[in-house]
């Protein structure tokens, strides 16, 4: 008996050994030390704005540096993996967009990640606004444009940089009742030259390329994605308003934070509070207006079941929408 136990000691003990020498992050000191936030796409885009700014009232917060990585590639899928395998305490988070947590899951086999059981949701950060964009000799309005639409079956092309947007064009056209066809582009600053050259008629893009066009009198805007303010064109209606398509409902594309799954509920938690301070203050929503993002926040619960609402709504759009994505 006495060797049993001497064996179950040893055993024991490389065991313990074995064990990563890394102390759990505890929130009444957490953070001890620099913080990286992934940013999964290439920076001076919208994303990585709005990570930096977040980012340097974080650190100014925390005492402690906010280090951003740009990890692009992939569709973003880069910059979660990295993630998903880093270790759980609350010194690596990722900036998630809807590509990463929705569009990717519904249409990319082979993920390397889980977007439902790979990450910690933490916050909502920001809401971007998209807007239906046509050239400033175009329909004045989205009433004329379906008009125009109606009367030209499968003649319409539009135009969009990511399957967002290019899914948000398709309901819109479905809903309307028009037949239009998806011109593919690899971004925005394409999408709006397809506009300016005629290649397409309307697009579904972001704020941030289309407004310095819109302002010069080159493009119009004829409606807005959601309901939510846009500083650059206070008097824009919602496309669900102006379509007169209530079931259209708000699209956004946004951003939040998560962390790796695992890390403690509490450490999640400071994270969260400090974010939701960051978003109210009024300098980061001045800083961010401009660019068509609404600095926002919400708990871990809410965020959680944000993305899930998300994923299953446009889950149905793109069955039901037969894109096929090479």
């Amino acid at each position: 008996m006495p060797t049993l136990v001497r064996l179950a000691v040893l055993v024991m003990s490389a065991l313990l050994l074995m064990q990563p020498d890394v102390a759990p992050a505890q929130p009444d000191t957490f953070p001890n030390r620099p913080v990286k936030m992934i940013v999964p796409f290439p920076p001076g885009g919208p994303t990585d704005l709005m990570a930096r700014v977040f980012g340097q009232k974080l650190s100014e917060r925390w005492g402690q540096p906010v280090v951003i990585e740009n990890r692009a590639g992939g569709n973003s899928a880069i910059g979660a993996q990295q993630t998903a395998k880093s270790p759980p305490d609350g010194y690596t988070l990722l900036v998630a967009m809807d590509t990463t947590l929705v569009m990717n899951p519904i249409t990319t086999a082979n993920l390397p990640y889980d977007a439902l059981k790979d990450f910690a949701p933490i916050s909502l950060t920001a809401q971007n606004t998209s807007l239906l964009i046509v050239r400033a000799d175009g329909p004045q309005t989205v009433q004329e444009l379906i008009a125009k639409a109606k009367a030209n079956p499968g003649k319409l092309n539009y135009g969009a940089g990511i399957i967002t947007t290019r899914l948000a064009g398709y309901l819109f056209s479905r809903l309307a009742g028009i037949d239009t066809v998806f011109i593919p582009y690899k971004g925005s600053s394409e999408v709006v030259q397809g506009l300016l050259t005629g290649s397409i008629d309307f697009s579904i893009d972001g704020v941030s390329a289309g407004i310095p066009l819109i302002k010069d009198g080159k493009l119009r805007a004829l409606a807005k994605l959601n309901n939510r303010p846009l500083s650059a064109l206070p008097d824009l209606q919602p496309l669900s308003v102006a379509a007169n398509l209530p079931e259209l409902g708000e699209i956004s594309t946004w951003a939040g934070l998560v962390a790796p799954a695992g890390t403690p509920a509490a450490v999640v938690e400071r994270i969260q509070r400090d974010v939701a301070m960051v978003a109210a203050d009024p300098e980061v929503s001045a800083k961010l207006q401009g660019f068509g993002i609404v600095a926002t926040s919400s708990t871990p619960s809410q965020f959680d079941r944000y993305y899930r609402s998300e994923l299953d709504r446009w889950s149905k759009v793109f069955k039901d929408s037969g894109i096929k994505l090479e």
